[in-house]
């Protein structure tokens, strides 16, 4: 019998970021194993932008509204994946109905706060804490992240791997790019909590690219002349990666970085500090990982670009679907026992 899964988010189309592009590969990749993803957006609501970030558009939802697409859709399974307000609205129906539900840990909320307003990073992982230990478990990307938030009081952490699309992202597509090499490339969004000044201020040879767009992009374009910013690209952006001689990774606070991946499917090394997400994926090759920026950036330039690649071919969104899946699988489904006239009974 086909199953059916929900995920609740936050974070949708338009927006270009890492947890678009893992749910929208999970829903293609889990189709193939009989089970269907259906979203619940923000689409399908008032929205209001993001404070200091307008880009991003948060739904307005009421309770009401969220529990009446829960029961049209009777789902075997719920999975909250943001801590925004489609998902507050959801978790508290779920935790009135007595719904069993898994979460996902995305975004370093407190780290995200904390850089624009004067929010202690403390009292953002208590409320962290009550979001996500008040399910059926709560999945991360990496090892390191799971030790880190067992550390900080979170309970039943799954590992939930990401992928890499290794026909679009390839070393074939490698060209020469209009800037004196080596060309040492960023991609991702231009924000603050990037950190992309610890790149741009280092003193490298060659050229620096900048590709992506953020509430950052038009104060770094004044401040930093000399750096090429290339806006946000669609999929010539594998042209750019193949063409780049290092990919430099300067965020302390990604609890992934799915760019990482399109880089060393490229063919290109990457540099980064030593800290959660890229020492899990590069602990061994692809890559430099240094507290010094600048050693790691130069020292990449002679690594295997075919080693990089190899790194890739390591990951996949088949084997992201299947951990996704093994983690639902031990979530009890007996509160879901005759669907929707049960889910319906119980508003």
């Amino acid at each position: 019998m086909e199953k059916t899964v929900l995920v609740v988010t936050d974070a949708w189309h338009p927006q270009v970021n890492g947890v678009v592009r893992t749910l929208d590969e999970l829903a293609r990749s889990v189709q193939e194993q009989g089970i269907t993803i259906d979203f619940l957006t923000p689409e399908r609501f008032a929205t209001f932008p993001l404070p200091f970030y307008p880009d991003i558009r948060l739904a307005l939802p009421t309770r009401g509204q969220v529990a009446k697409e829960i029961d049209a859709l009777a789902p075997d399974y719920i999975h909250i994946a943001t801590e925004g307000p489609l998902g507050l609205v959801a978790r508290g129906i779920c935790l009135r109905r007595g719904l069993p539900f898994t979460t996902s840990y995305h975004t370093r909320f407190p780290e995200f706060v904390s850089a624009r307003l004067p929010i202690p990073e403390d009292w953002s992982y208590w409320w962290l804490r009550q979001f996500h230990n008040s399910g059926n478990g709560m999945m991360v990307a990496t090892a390191s992240l799971g030790t880190e938030m067992a550390a900080r009081g979170f309970h039943n952490i799954k590992r939930w791997t990401r992928g890499i699309d290794t026909v679009l992202f390839d070393p074939a597509r490698r060209q020469n790019l209009p800037f004196p090499r080596p060309i040492f490339l960023n991609v991702g969004r231009v924000a603050v909590e990037k950190n992309l000044p610890a790149f741009l201020d280092l003193d490298l040879p060659g050229s620096k690219v900048v590709v992506g767009d953020g509430p950052d992009l038009a104060h770094l374009r004044q401040k930093y002349p000399h750096v090429h910013f290339l806006g946000r690209m669609g999929t010539e952006l594998a042209t750019i990666y193949a063409s780049a001689d290092v990919f430099v990774f300067p965020s302390r606070v990604d609890t992934f970085g799915n760019v990482i991946l399109e880089a060393l499917a490229s063919g290109c090394p990457v540099a980064a500090f030593p800290v959660t997400a890229p020492s899990d994926i590069l602990a061994d090759g692809g890559g430099v990982l240094s507290s010094d920026l600048r050693q790691a950036a130069l020292a990449a330039l002679a690594l295997s670009r075919e080693d990089a690649r190899q790194k890739a071919l390591t990951f996949s969104w088949s084997e992201c679907a299947r951990q996704f899946l093994s983690n639902l699988a031990g979530v009890p489904r007996s509160a879901f026992a005759g669907r929707g006239r049960r889910l319906r009974s119980a508003s």
